[in-house]
């Protein structure tokens, strides 16, 4: 092999894999000497990759972990497991998975060829995955779109339906994809309303970047896009003093509860107690506490509680 790029990658494909490779092995493995590899090794540490050397009879070479995170040579299954993985957290905003997890998306699907593409979109239309009902699900397109714009400072029209129904077509300067664990929000600024705004990801449909930039503009709230959609969700919802016991240890609770609720605090070894905010409407909140799967009791708000009553009265009757 005398093409010394493609030569190059080809051996930085196999010291991705996690195992140590003698140097006479890759030399036969690329068809070349033993000199020619350790040339080819200093190359790749001149590049960033930092590749181990060991001596002995057993002796050979391995990448290991570095101070930086050096670009990956990935093969078509290693690239369709990765793009299948990303959409399905992705697209079902699992407590965790954020904005860094689509912009990763969106990079690895610009460059996917079209055959792995459509073997992506094959597999992840024939799966149904097993979510918690914690939100509506997104389109991972919708998402990478919308995340390419973010990155690209990119103008970006779209249609939006709110929460009462009503239709109506958005031009924006997309800033920042916010996750909340179980929903993605868009912070940009509405060019036709003149002014900042949050959109639901999952009520966006048909995003299409325009090809225009524009200059970013200063965020209220410091810049911080987080702080930024707190403050605009809490001018749209109450916020909810939660007090719920449950007849369950702490640990069984906290794995069945969203993260952004908080860890209910030990009240015994089968009993625990939750005290926290939310804004989170009392339907959802209803129901995911019934999730849990165990023996609860609302201490407080008393509209909580008496809307878990009325769902338990309702169920009851349901059952016959």
């Amino acid at each position: 092999m005398t093409d010394t790029p493609a030569r190059l990658l080809n051996l930085l494909s196999l010291l991705q894999t996690p195992r140590e490779w003698p140097g006479s092995e890759l030399a036969e493995r690329l068809g070349v000497s033993p000199r020619t590899i350790r040339r080819d090794i200093d190359r790749l540490r001149d590049l960033g990759y930092p590749v181990e050397a060991t001596r002995g009879a057993v002796g050979g070479y391995r990448l290991v972990a570095g101070a930086a995170m050096p670009p990956l040579l990935l093969d078509d299954e290693e690239a369709v497991a990765i793009a299948v993985g990303l959409r399905a957290g992705a697209g079902h905003a699992i407590e965790g998975v954020d904005e860094a997890s689509v912009r990763a998306l969106a990079k690895l699907e610009q460059v996917l060829p079209s055959r792995l593409r459509h073997r992506v979109s094959t597999l992840q239309n024939a799966t149904i995955p097993l979510t918690r009902g914690d939100g509506a699900t997104v389109d991972p397109h919708t998402l990478t779109a919308i995340a390419a714009t973010v990155t690209g400072r990119e103008r970006l029209r779209f249609g939006y339906r709110s929460g009462d129904g009503t239709e109506s077509r958005r031009q924006v300067e997309p800033y920042r994809l916010v996750s909340t664990g179980r929903r993605w929000y868009l912070v940009a600024y509405d060019l036709g309303r003149e002014d900042w705004r949050t959109f639901r990801v999952d009520r966006v449909s048909d995003p299409f970047p325009t090809g225009a930039r524009f200059p970013p503009r200063e965020l209220p709230a410091g810049g911080d896009a987080a702080r930024f959609f707190s403050h605009a969700m809490s001018r749209n919802q109450p916020e909810l003093a939660l007090d719920v016991s449950f007849a369950a240890p702490a640990e069984f609770v906290a794995a069945r509860l969203p993260g952004y609720l908080g860890a209910p605090e030990p009240t015994g070894r089968d009993s625990c107690r939750l005290r926290t905010r939310s804004q989170d409407s009392l339907e959802w909140i209803a129901v995911r506490l019934a999730l849990v799967d165990c023996g609860f009791t609302v201490h407080g708000p008393a509209p909580l509680a008496e809307y878990v009553a009325e769902l338990g009265a309702r169920l009851t009757r349901a059952a016959g």
